[in-house]
Order: structure tokens, then C-alpha cells, then sequence
């Protein structure tokens, strides 16, 4: 009985060591097997059989000469004489039309890619103020922020809206956050599933698996949608604040353009595919920042790496989380269009990074990639402190006031994130025509960090003590000197 075929990456081939060597051109292996070996071939409808090395999968599966159909194979076998022959017309007529037309679209289309896995492999080069460059990554588009600045550190098509897919969910639980911190919604408030949002168990969906027609805690909600990425769950807590899923998209998009996010808007609280429905990865780290500064009091959900729901556990998508212990948020995401996605945050030395990897290949490779640019931003930028707390940055004037100037200082510590081994420049920026009275804390101008020559970070400068206001006589005599003295 002749050994069956097997599939690899390349062609259909024998087992090691049990068919024939390949040493000759394509039509020369098509003759040998055609004379010597026709049980190499399995019944059935017509195969493709490859010639040359591939590249990848996709090239193998173009890289093929013709069908041979079962019934053309002979079922016997012939003396070497004949194989002699086809060598030798071969190396005569190398150019002949019955073989050279065949070998050469098949060389063609060998070297041709589908353009989305070309441009889902080619590495993408970012932006950066380091001298030695960003890391190139697959990823269609990515960023690196600093938290505490919101400076992007470096980043690739940042601004290119794209399908965000899961990642949409973000925007849904900051909502339910701020709605929790506000008050409109108790964490023991009761969401009712209704048929538009329960989910049907179907595998090309992520599911929180609630029930039909039953309620839940808005609390076991809120981790439904971080931790278990539920369709259902987001659906209902739209519903359950919106009145319908098309009333909390405008909610969604109002918040957005509230935070900036300039090349967003969503259609739906899920990230289900819609023509209309985009983000892009700068504004997802503007998202992802909001979400860490202003919901700290839920931020921790996005660590857990596991909820149960109805004796259903399910465990955090976001694989960094059971690897980098400096990790701690944010979301995954993932739809045949949008690819795979991941926003992330790290926290190491006191200085926190956001990342954001938008339509890359596989789960594997999103989060791969998300500790390439965890690792560069870390190795290659630092926390510095421009200017101590307490200090006197400079003396304003001000008219009319019981004293001619007050000083200007720091309010709150300040540090910006630079590369590694720069120095920082700094510049000092007051308001002009200061006038009495002038209150302890109130902005009197900013202060510029620099480094390069480019901007890196500023804060604001505040009066160190109060002005009062002169009295009428003073302040007519400072008119009239201020007046003169022009």
C-alpha cells in the first residue's frame, strides 16, 4: 500500500525519507512521479502541488505549477530510459513554451502577497525624540504615552482611526465609573437583561453569559465588561442608562470629544463591527489616562485577573497581567477587521507608561509587542525634576498692590518624563499687567521645560503670598508715575 501525502507549509510531500529527492526543476519532479510513483498523488479532486520554496503560507499556497488529475497518472510503472530523455530535452530546450509558461506564473505569483498580510507583518517605525529611534513593530498602528504628562514618547499612525473592537469597552465601564462617582448609579443598583442584549452563547462573541430576562448588580456588571469583556453586559448598562444602545453611543461620544479624543466615534458599547465606528491609538491612551487619573477608585478591577458570574469563571484576556507584575490595565480587544488590540499600563520606579497596540496579528503578538514598548520606553526615558518644590522660580510685578511684587513659585511637585541622559532647559512665562489684589495660590504664569530645543512639559506658576490692594491715594500716584514713566 503506498504511503499516504501530508500537507506542510511548503507542499504536499511524503514522510522524511520515504518519497523521492527534489534536486531538479518543478516539471522534472512532475515527470518523475508521473512515471515511477503513482500512488503519490491521493484520490480525489484536483491538488496543487509546489515547486518551490515558500515564504510564508501564503506565498505556498500561490506557489504551484498545475492540477494533476487522478486519471492522467499511470498505473504502472517505466524503465529509467524515458526519465533519461526528459532530462536531456530539459537542459536543451529550456525555453520551451509548454514549460516555461506554467514555471513562470507560478514564480510570480510566489512572490506576490495578499496586501493585508503584507501590511499586517511589515514592521511599522515610529516617532520619538530618543536619538537612537523606536522600535519598529507590527502593529498597523501603536503609541507610547507618559502618564503623569500625557506626552506620546513615541507612536506610529497615532492619529489613524481604525476598529478599536473591545477596546471600545473602556468608554463603556468609564462611564459606569463616573456615573458610580457621581452617585447617579449605586453599586447595588439592579440592570435587567433584556433580549437585545442577552447573549446567546455564540463563539464569535464574548459573553458575560447573564441570563435572559434577569438582573444584575451594576458592580458585577462593571467587572463583566473589564474583566470578562461582555457583549451583554455592555449592552445592558447601555440600555440601563441610556434607554437603548444608540442613546449611550451619543453618551460615548460626548465624553469623548470632552477628553479630546478628536478622531473617535463610536456607534455601540461593544466594538461589534460598524463602518462608522473608529478610534484611534492616541485617542486610546487619552482614554486609558482619564480611566487611571479619574476613576482610581475602580482602576484596580482592570489588575483582576479572573471573575465568576453565575458559577461561570472567566479569566482576564489581558496576558501581561499573569506575567509583568508591573502591568495593572487595561483592555484587550479583538474582531477579524479590527485584528488584535491591546492597551496596557505599567508602573515601574514611580513612572507610569500607557501603551497602545491597534490590528497586529495574534494574541501572542499583541502582547509581545506591547513588552517590546514597555521595555524600550523604560530602558530609554526617565522622571526628572525641573525645578524642587518650595522654590522661588521668579518675581512678578504687580500694580496697584500694597507691595510691588510677589513671587511665583511651584504649586504642587513637578516632574517631566526626558530620554535618558538629556538635560533640561527651563523658561519662565508671567502675566503681564498683574493688578492687585492678588490671592496666595492664584496662576501668575507657567514655567517651560525643554530639552533638545523641544517642549517636554510645563506647570503652572502660582503667587507665594497675598496682594492687597493699595489705597486710592497710592494707587492715583502709581497711575500718574506709571503714566510719566511710559
Amino acid at each position: 500500500m503506498a504511503t499516504p501525502l501530508r500537507k506542510t507549509d511548503e507542499l504536499w510531500t511524503r514522510p522524511a525519507n520515504k518519497g523521492p529527492p527534489d534536486p531538479l526543476a518543478g516539471w522534472w519532479v512532475i515527470s518523475y512521479l508521473s512515471m515511477t510513483r503513482p500512488a503519490l498523488v491521493p484520490p480525489g479532486p484536483r491538488r496543487q502541488l509546489s515547486i518551490f520554496p515558500a515564504r510564508s503560507k501564503s506565498d505556498a499556497r500561490s506557489a504551484t505549477m498545475f492540477g494533476l488529475p487522478v486519471n492522467a497518472m499511470p498505473s504502472k510503472s517505466f524503465s529509467i530510459l524515458p526519465l533519461v530523455f526528459a532530462i536531456a530535452a530539459g537542459a536543451l530546450v529550456p525555453g520551451s513554451v509548454s514549460f516555461a509558461a506554467p514555471h513562470n506564473a507560478a514564480k510570480a505569483a510566489a512572490h506576490k502577497k495578499p496586501a493585508a498580510d503584507a501590511a499586517a507583518s511589515a514592521p511599522v517605525a515610529g516617532e520619538t525624540a530618543v536619538a537612537g529611534g523606536s522600535p519598529a513593530l507590527p502593529a498597523k498602528a501603536w503609541l507610547l504615552m507618559d502618564f503623569d504628562s500625557g506626552q506620546v514618547l513615541a507612536s506610529a499612525n497615532a492619529d489613524e482611526p481604525l476598529p478599536p473592537a473591545s477596546l471600545t469597552k473602556m468608554m463603556t465601564s468609564f462611564l459606569v465609573e463616573q456615573a458610580l462617582r457621581s452617585g447617579k448609579l449605586k453599586k447595588d443598583d439592579l440592570v435587567t437583561v433584556s433580549q437585545n442584549a442577552w447573549c446567546r452563547g455564540s463563539s464569535t462573541e464574548s459573553c458575560m453569559y447573564l441570563p435572559l430576562n434577569s438582573q444584575a448588580k451594576v458592580i458585577d456588571i462593571l467587572r463583566g465588561i473589564i474583566i470578562q469583556s461582555g457583549n451583554d453586559a455592555s449592552k445592558a448598562i447601555a440600555e440601563h442608562m441610556a434607554g437603548s444602545e444608540e442613546g449611550f453611543a451619543k453618551l460615548m461620544n460626548a465624553e469623548a470629544q470632552r477628553l479630546g479624543m478628536t478622531h473617535t466615534h463610536f456607534a455601540n458599547a461593544t466594538g461589534l463591527p460598524d463602518p462608522a465606528h473608529k478610534a484611534s491609538a492616541r485617542d486610546l491612551a487619552i482614554l486609558a489616562r482619564a480611566i487611571i487619573r479619574d476613576s482610581a477608585d475602580y482602576y484596580p478591577i482592570y489588575a483582576e485577573r479572573d471573575f465568576t458570574f453565575h458559577g461561570i469563571k472567566q479569566g482576564n484576556r489581558n496576558a501581561l497581567l499573569y506575567t509583568d507584575p508591573t502591568v495593572d490595565g487595561l483592555k484587550t480587544g479583538h474582531t477579524e477587521e479590527a485584528g488584535y488590540c491591546l492597551v496596557t499600563s505599567s508602573k515601574r520606579n514611580g513612572m507610569r507608561l500607557i501603551t497602545v497596540i491597534l490590528n497586529t496579528n495574534s494574541a501572542q503578538a499583541r502582547a509581545d509587542e506591547t513588552r517590546t514598548l514597555l521595555g524600550w520606553g523604560f530602558s530609554n526615558f526617565e522622571k526628572e525634576t525641573p525645578i524642587q518644590p518650595n522654590t522661588a522660580v521668579a518675581t512678578a510685578k504687580v500694580n496697584f498692590g500694597k507691595v510691588d511684587t510677589v513671587t511665583a513659585g511651584l504649586g504642587s511637585p513637578w516632574t517631566v518624563t526626558v530620554p535618558r541622559g538629556q538635560k533640561l532647559q527651563t523658561a519662565v512665562q508671567l502675566k503681564p499687567e498683574l493688578e492687585a489684589p492678588v490671592t496666595k495660590g492664584a496662576v501668575i504664569g507657567k514655567v517651560v521645560a525643554s530639552s533638545n530645543g523641544k517642549p517636554v512639559g510645563e506647570a503652572p506658576l502660582v503667587a507665594q503670598a497675598d496682594v492687597e490692594r493699595a489705597g486710592l491715594m497710592l494707587r492715583t500716584w502709581q497711575h500718574v508715575t506709571k503714566l510719566f514713566g511710559k
